[in-house]
């Protein structure tokens, strides 16, 4: 049993100590996350890091209701409450009917250090040649990435971001890994397109 697992399962039996220490280790890939599936709309609103932070302690209030599926089981829980969070927002905000289109893309909070550490999650997917604008070009990522079909955001998502293996994708996505592999490769491919046809 490795480090992450064991941490798991103590988190799992309610330890507070595992419990912190796994939601540190996953913080920056879960901001970069819902960064990716938030929307040009909701990261107008609200920072990538309020929204981690909500994502934590929902899932902290919550944590008896985990059962001990290892570490996949723990980051699909923490990353569909992410999901669960983006939606809740996105359908207030649209409710309400504001404008997100004047406000400032990237929302408070969002400082240097943080757009660091999406960077390092984004660096999963572009290519060294895009490393190198990439800092520069934090929105320009993120709009590329909404130019994706759904199924492309989802599988980059899931391999790159919580690092979930060909066969746990297949499982979520209900497709074979063969598939999944073609998928990715599709997606990736696609996606380094659209930063290119952007630069």
């Amino acid at each position: 049993m490795n480090d992450t697992e064991k941490l798991v399962e103590a988190a799992t039996r309610g330890d507070d100590i595992a419990i912190d220490e796994l939601l540190n280790r996953y913080l920056p890939g879960l901001r970069a996350f819902i960064r990716l599936r938030s929307g040009r709309m909701l990261r107008a609103k609200e920072s990538a890091s309020d929204l981690a932070q909500s994502v934590c302690r929902e899932v902290l209030q919550h944590m008896d209701r985990f059962q001990y599926g290892g570490e996949s089981g723990f980051k699909s829980w923490l990353y569909t409450t992410a999901l669960r969070k983006i939606a809740n927002r996105q359908a207030f905000y649209q409710a309400a009917r504001r404008d997100a289109r004047r406000e400032i893309s990237g929302g408070p909070g969002d400082d240097e250090q943080r757009k660091t550490e999406l960077l390092e999650c984004y660096g999963n997917f572009y290519t060294p040649s895009q490393h190198a604008m990439a800092h520069e070009e934090l929105a320009r990522i993120e709009e590329a990435f909404e130019k994706m079909p759904e199924d492309y955001r989802d599988v980059i998502c899931y391999a790159r971001i919580l690092g979930l293996s060909h066969k746990e994708i297949a499982e979520l996505m209900d497709r074979t890994e063969g598939a999944v592999r073609t998928l990715l490769s599709r997606a990736l491919t696609r996606l380094a397109e659209v930063l290119d046809d952007a630069s």
